[in-house]
């Protein structure tokens, strides 16, 4: 055993126990999602490495150190993916979905990579759930995507979050901004860490994601962005403000909120949770209206934003609001000829929409009945000698111990009870 090989470092394997959550939380999102006309996208794993370079930015953390890059055998450079908005964009460019209708209204979940330090709710290949508007600029859609997060999250019993917002305006007003903001960062050259002095000169947005505690304290008395805001860009963040008081909807204006991507212009939104740590961001995004001209499209503006699923899970997991029950029904034989009225009930559940699972092990009734609750059955149901000379069966409810004879002509109250049995426990 000395040699097993294990999945690689910054990997985590989803196990069956776990995989009925994950399902459930999809679910929820679909739903919504599908309420609200979001059509689901599903793009490549890699891309071509340019793609991500365009789209992200080459000054950015993620292009300059977390892409995992490499060389196919046709010598073509590829990457896996990093985030899910270029992929979507570029599948969006090459397909013209833009001739379909005016507003594209899009969403996608899978599997995505970034070479990271591995920490809990941060591993190299992670799961998003991302929605992205294509189409217009109008500041609804802004409310409209984050509306979406809002009433997922809800979905999923999670309310205590925080909404934080900013505007990192357009292209003319962050040009002005980067120009005081590093006339303001030279004069404290000398007591920076060694990354933002490196980002001061390629990219001084991306200062602002620093983790030292000393040069976070400088960036307290940086120049804010809020103030190089043109006309047209602080009407679009006002009306986002009103769309989301007028919605009831707590949010708070964070002006060192820029995201860690370059597309971005007009509205940055993150939705974070006290329960996590360190890593507090369960969903973020914003407005990028000028990525899809970049990778050679139409000029068309967009919105969207990417949701953590392994944070989300985790989140649920700490909140134990998770559905600990992998299975309704598990069927115990302790008879030889059970098998036909095993097959009758096995198959009338499934038809009525429960989960069962069949015990082969042929072992005494103690170890099936640990077995069940091993794999959170809700019941047990266990067919003996006199079961099958009688037609009956019966139901054991693994967390309060009661126990029924039921006859097979009873199957059609097994939702009832079941129901009932839930209510009371």
């Amino acid at each position: 055993m000395t040699n097993i090989i294990k999945s690689p470092r910054g990997t985590r394997d989803i196990l069956p126990i776990e995989t009925i959550n994950w399902l459930n939380v999809e679910a929820i999102a679909q739903s919504i999602l599908a309420k609200s006309g979001y059509a689901e996208i599903r793009t490549p794993i890699f891309e071509e490495t340019i793609l991500f370079k365009r789209g992200i930015g080459e000054g950015t953390d993620i292009v300059n150190k977390e892409m995992y890059n490499f060389l196919d055998q046709g010598n073509r450079e590829l990457t896996l993916r990093p985030e899910g908005t270029a992929g979507v964009v570029r599948a969006f460019i090459e397909k013209q979905l833009h001739k379909n209708k005016l507003v594209n209204r899009l969403w996608y979940k899978g599997p995505m990579f970034r070479y990271e330090r591995p920490q809990s709710g941060r591993q190299r290949q992670f799961h998003q759930l991302g929605v992205e508007c294509l189409g217009t600029n109008d500041p609804q859609a802004d409310f409209e995507v984050i509306l979406l997060a809002i009433d997922i999250l809800k979905g999923l019993q999670i309310d205590d979050f925080i909404l934080e917002i900013n505007s990192v305006g357009n292209f003319s007003d962050r040009q002005k901004y980067i120009v005081a903001l590093k006339d303001f960062l030279n004069k404290y050259k000398d007591d920076l860490d060694s990354d933002s002095i490196a980002r001061l000169y390629i990219n001084p947005f991306r200062i602002f994601d620093t983790k030292n505690k000393k040069t976070q304290e400088i960036l307290n008395y940086a120049p804010i962005l809020s103030n190089f805001l043109d006309n047209s860009s602080r009407s679009h963040f006002d009306s986002l403000c009103n769309y989301l008081s007028d919605a009831h909807i707590n949010y708070a204006v964070n002006n060192k909120l820029v995201r860690g991507l370059d597309y971005y212009t007009y509205t940055a939104f993150e939705i974070k949770t006290k329960n996590l740590g360190s890593q507090d961001t369960i969903c973020g995004g914003g407005r990028y209206n000028h990525l899809v001209k970049q990778l050679q499209g139409p000029n068309m503006p967009a919105v969207g934003w990417g949701m953590g699923l392994d944070r989300l899970l985790l989140l649920l997991e700490q909140k134990q609001i998770l559905n600990k029950n992998f299975i309704d029904f598990y069927i115990a034989i302790i008879d030889s000829n059970a098998n036909n009225l095993s097959i009758q009930l096995i198959n009338f559940l499934k038809k009525i929409g429960f989960t069962t699972e069949l015990d082969l092990s042929k072992s005494r009734i103690q170890k099936q009945l640990k077995r069940a609750a091993q794999l959170s059955a809700s019941a047990c149901i266990i067919i003996g000698q006199e079961e099958v000379q009688t037609n009956t069966f019966i139901i054991k409810w693994l967390n309060s111990g009661n126990q029924y004879q039921l006859h097979l002509n009873d199957l059609s109250n097994i939702k009832k009870i079941y129901l009932e049995e839930l209510i009371r426990s």
